[in-house]
């Protein structure tokens, strides 16, 4: 969901960059895949073989966010190649994730509504974040053909993600008015909502072993927080700017807030242990703007920063064999704005 998006070239991790690293003692031998321009939430396939990602590289003759792939085990991708582009190339996209077979990918589309980029949200009143109703989930091949649509419910349908155990998807959806958390079958079938209270709840994550979620959510606890939401969520945008991680079990009991750190708190996602959370957070800046990565504890203890490059790094994810997390960052980028995707390995 953090949509500013472009990139110029991407290389495999056979021809990357490997940057040294002194102050980050978590990641080791880490590569840059991705130079120039704004890349993020990438994410792996089950064979910890490939990642999809987004992009809007002008170069690749993108005005908004479509729908990449990348084989990490290729030995050679020339640079400024365009990588399989697996969305349409039609409308904006978002959150894309493998799905088991490892040959499809699930992600978000507007397409249907409209085949032009929607408009980017004003922010004259703060940094917003826009819901656009006409997002559904789709399921393509890695060819790019679409074989099913999930949804077809009225309103914003997106940010799905798989469960490693494969049987099941959750995603965020405002069909009852609000941004809340839904669980569906692998198949987009027996749809189920399992949060219930206002607020956003949203860019959910499984557990390693499947049985809980954990997820960015905002609550209000003033009337007039309450207003701001709500109107703000009738003309389809929500400000991000005060989240929380939250977790629960599939079903959406035993619901728990994590983090009580203020600011923005987001893009968590479980270490492979599935004791811990990686996450985003900006709690600790005095400009607003610098996301760094930290780790807790599922009880809220233990908040260790992970990384200390660069004022943006965020959407980790541990590859399913645990041994490695890829992530977004604008660090080694000339002092431009890019975003990039970086590889390293894992060290406790």
């Amino acid at each position: 969901m953090f949509k500013k998006l472009l990139s110029l070239c991407v290389t495999s991790v056979l021809t990357t960059f490997i940057l040294a690293q002194n102050n980050e003692p978590h990641l080791q031998n880490l590569k840059q895949l991705t130079f120039g321009g704004d890349n993020a939430e990438a994410y792996w396939s089950f064979d910890n073989k490939k990642v999809c990602f987004q992009s809007n590289n002008k170069a690749w003759g993108l005005h908004c966010d479509q729908i990449f792939m990348l084989n990490l085990t290729k030995t050679k991708q020339d640079s400024g190649v365009k990588p399989p582009l697996i969305s349409t190339g039609l409308g904006r996209t978002t959150c894309a994730y493998y799905m088991p077979d490892n040959k499809h990918i699930l992600y978000a589309s507007t397409h249907l509504g409209n085949k032009d980029c929607p408009a980017e949200p004003s922010h004259a009143k703060g940094y917003l974040w826009a819901i656009y109703p006409d997002f559904d989930i789709f399921v393509a091949d890695e060819k790019g053909n679409i074989t099913s649509q999930l949804t077809r419910e009225p309103g914003y349908d997106a940010e799905a993600t798989v469960s490693p155990k494969g049987d099941k998807i959750v995603f965020t959806s405002t069909r009852n008015g609000d941004l809340d958390l839904y669980t569906m079958d692998i198949d987009g079938k027996n749809v189920k909502q399992i949060t219930f209270e206002l607020g956003y709840d949203g860019g959910a994550f499984f557990s390693p072993d499947g049985t809980k979620l954990v997820f960015r959510a905002s609550r209000m606890r003033t009337e007039t927080e309450i207003k701001e939401y709500k109107d703000l969520l009738a003309n389809g945008l929500v400000a991000p700017s005060n989240m929380e991680i939250y977790t629960c079990n599939i079903d959406g009991s035993d619901l728990k807030q994590i983090t009580h750190l203020g600011k923005a708190n987001w893009a968590p996602f479980f270490l492979p242990s599935g004791n811990k959370i990686i996450f985003s957070s900006n709690h600790h800046s005095t400009k607003g703007y610098d996301f760094q990565l930290y780790v807790i504890n599922l009880d809220g203890t233990g908040l260790e920063r992970i990384t200390n490059e660069s004022l943006f790094n965020a959407f980790p994810m541990f590859s399913p064999d645990g041994k490695k997390l890829i992530f977004s960052s604008n660090r080694n980028n000339g002092g431009t704005r890019d975003t990039n995707l970086f590889l390293a390995d894992w060290k406790e």
